[in-house]
């Protein structure tokens, strides 16, 4: 059963340079929510994606202190999840939900 829940854990997957090497080891990176724990990752992805995880590890990149017309801004931070699969797993990121 999907519960609703899981959407608010998962916020998009990662298309980066760096995620599409992992993807060669059988992991998916996802930006997930701040508050999400590795449990809540990993019952959110095994729902939505109906596959089976083996590890998540979870990362905060931390936001950029950018400069606009003298104006000094900082983007958010980021809390990124990778995802580890079992094998034979796999899931197509482009697809969507």
């Amino acid at each position: 059963m999907i519960d609703i829940r899981h959407y608010d854990v998962i916020v998009s997957p990662s298309i980066t340079e760096k995620s599409t090497l992992v993807s060669e080891q059988n992991q998916i990176v996802f930006n997930v929510a701040k508050t999400a724990s590795k449990p809540e990752i990993k019952a959110a992805v095994e729902a939505l994606f109906g596959v089976k995880v083996t590890a998540v590890n979870t990362l905060v990149r931390k936001g950029k202190v950018k400069r606009f017309k003298g104006f000094t801004g900082k983007q958010k931070d980021v809390k990124k999840a990778i995802v580890t699969l079992a094998e034979g797993q796999s899931i197509d990121v482009s697809t969507g939900l």
